[in-house]
């Protein structure tokens, strides 16, 4: 189940990381924001921080900041896509989404008195 939102840190562009990532390379700053794209893209599609190389583009991403969000540490290279690094430390599981969204349904239909079948 897709998230409508994603979690970002209010922290997240001054953080050393980022900051080093930016100042690294000419592609820095793009690589950033395909890192939120891609983090984005995960969760509006419920694949739990993995993104496709064929879904690199989606993400507004090139090779070249794929290349530099590993070499930095943001995606690990899984060889058919990448793995956004501690993705469901921050964002929710879409097995966390599917147990809430049924729980939100099922407080719903009682507190209407629907029958729960």
């Amino acid at each position: 189940m897709p998230l409508p939102w994603i979690r970002l840190d209010t922290a997240m562009p001054d953080n050393p990381k980022i900051l080093h990532l930016i100042e690294s390379h000419r592609e820095g700053m793009a690589a950033a924001f395909v890192w939120i794209c891609s983090i984005a893209y995960s969760g509006k599609h419920g694949t739990d921080g993995f993104v496709s190389r064929s879904a690199l583009n989606r993400c507004n991403g090139k090779t070249v900041h794929a290349r530099l969000l590993v070499e930095h540490q943001f995606w690990k290279d899984e060889g058919v896509g990448w793995t956004i690094h501690d993705y469901n430390e921050f964002q929710q599981s879409t097995e966390e989404t599917q147990a809430r969204s049924e729980r939100a349904r099922n407080a719903a239909l009682k507190r209407w008195g629907k029958d729960m079948q």
